[in-house]
């Protein structure tokens, strides 16, 4: 039964990813406090080659703004210089391709952060 559930989660995840269309800018907009210590798993999925996942640890009691600057950082360190990332609003992420990379999706792959709320918008 728990191999049943388990697949039928795994399908389900696949099958929003690949709902999600590519595009060359994405934000993610991040709202509460960590109530908790947690990680964020964030995956970078270019039109072609492998994905490029990030993890950023965040603290307790860090707020909305200070997540976002983990999460930047945690990106900028697995993406090198292919994609552009910054903050915008305090809260926001903004992660572009940069010249020559290919458009790409952006999903969260975990997120075990009591209190904070990841949104993921295409630009």
């Amino acid at each position: 039964m728990r191999t049943t559930i388990l697949a039928a989660a795994l399908a389900l995840v696949a099958a929003t990813a690949q709902a999600q269309s590519l595009e060359d800018q994405w934000r993610l907009e991040f709202s509460g406090n960590a109530e908790a210590a947690g990680r964020i798993v964030l995956q970078v999925a270019p039109s072609e080659g492998e994905p490029i996942r990030a993890v950023a640890n965040i603290v307790q009691g860090r707020d909305e703004d200070q997540v976002s600057a983990d999460v930047v950082a945690a990106l900028q360190a697995s993406l090198g210089n292919r994609y552009g990332v910054t903050t915008a609003d305090g809260e926001d992420v903004l992660v572009r391709k940069q010249d020559g990379a290919l458009d790409f999706v952006v999903t969260v792959v975990e997120n075990s952060v009591p209190g904070v709320r990841i949104d993921v918008d295409a630009e």
